[in-house]
């Protein structure tokens, strides 16, 4: 017996007037791709109470801390967030960006979301591409949720989120994509979401660093005897657990000294801003830098790559901090060396991977 099979039913269409919608019918936005930036977050300002808010948000986060509930809940109520603001506040009050009211991440951060918008308006208008750019932060504002809903009322059905965190962790990257999905749970109509992967080995990441680099020390009076590259620190115990975070610093810092024409003596690795007592991978900037002052190195530099704009821990933690630390310790002669930023080479990295990124969805 032949099988004929069925015929798949069809809905009927008003193929007639395909574009017109009942008269009650919402109002639509015309079609776009969205692309959101995502930094780690910013206090909204540096009192205690906002100070504290802030913290609590972040040190709640499962993924940043990974201490049992039990355990961890009366730390952070009765103990961190009983002390940590006061201090914290003392040291974001060194670096306000006093002109805007804000953290220098939330300047720098949309600053780069403009200057996106902007490297990408023609390619898009050529391309007959609606692109709606935005930025948000994962801890504090704004949040992730209000711009996910934001773009998707600009009629943003395709949304590319793009952690700005070059080195994957769960602690950063996976955290953003947690708050992401969380957004979608709430919403009616979903947007398509892609992930933006790391782009801690990308030609173009390392090029700007080094050029970055070359230009920093290009602009001191002393020639380093050392270079650090300190990256943001995570518990061993991610590291064990599979989290490539440590290689991806680590691969990242290989392919930054074979571009410098580099070794390992003159360009290290270190990880910096630990928390806690818990043992977190080595070797940690602060002991390095007192080390090598002990050691006889008077003039040192170091670079951040792990972050895309300059913060806490890059201006205070590093510049004044670790400066202070080899100092103190018979060193003579210290700099940082900016973050990449909204300079032209950092701007050149996050377009080359948001024009990655968004292929087959807007090719730009």
């Amino acid at each position: 017996m032949a099988f004929f099979p069925r015929r798949p039913y069809v809905r009927r269409m008003n193929i007639a007037a395909p574009h017109v919608l009942p008269a009650d019918h919402p109002r639509l936005a015309s079609r776009a791709t969205g692309v959101l930036i995502v930094n780690l977050g910013t206090p909204e300002a540096t009192d205690y109470w906002s100070m504290r808010r802030y913290l609590k948000e972040f040190l709640s986060d499962r993924r940043v801390i990974e201490t049992p509930r039990l355990i961890w809940w009366p730390v952070l109520n009765l103990i961190i967030l009983s002390t940590r603001p006061q201090k914290k506040g003392r040291d974001y009050d060194t670096i306000w960006n006093r002109e805007r009211n804000e953290g220098p991440l939330k300047t720098i951060t949309r600053s780069q979301s403009e200057q996106l918008a902007s490297r990408l308006a023609g390619a898009a208008e050529k391309a007959g591409q609606r692109l709606v750019i935005d930025w948000a932060m994962r801890y504090g504002e704004p949040s992730i949720a209000s711009r996910v809903q934001a773009l998707q009322d600009h009629g943003c059905d395709r949304i590319l989120v793009v952690p700005l965190y070059p080195q994957y962790s769960a602690a950063t990257t996976a955290t953003v994509g947690d708050k992401t999905f969380d957004a979608l749970k709430a919403m009616r109509w979903q947007p398509a979401v892609r992930m933006a992967p790391p782009w801690h080995d990308d030609p173009v990441y390392i090029d700007a660093l080094a050029r970055s680099i070359e230009e920093g020390l290009a602009r001191l009076e002393f020639v380093p005897d050392v270079i650090l590259a300190s990256f943001h620190g995570v518990p061993q115990a991610y590291l064990d657990k599979g989290d490539p975070y440590y290689c991806h610093c680590a691969k990242t810092t290989r392919l930054l000294r074979a571009r410098l024409g580099m070794d390992e003596t003159r360009l290290r690795m270190t990880f910096q801003s630990r928390f806690g007592p818990a043992e977190w991978i080595r070797p940690y900037t602060d002991e390095t830098v007192k080390q090598l002052a002990r050691d006889g190195v008077k003039r040192l530099a170091v670079a951040t790559p792990g972050f895309v704009a300059d913060c806490l821990e890059t201006i205070e933690e590093i510049g004044v901090e670790n400066r202070d630390f080899f100092l103190g310790h018979g060193g003579e002669k210290f700099a940082r060396i900016n973050c990449l930023n909204d300079s032209a080479a950092g701007m050149d990295v996050l377009e080359a991977v948001v024009r990655r990124e968004l292929r087959g969805w807007a090719d730009l």
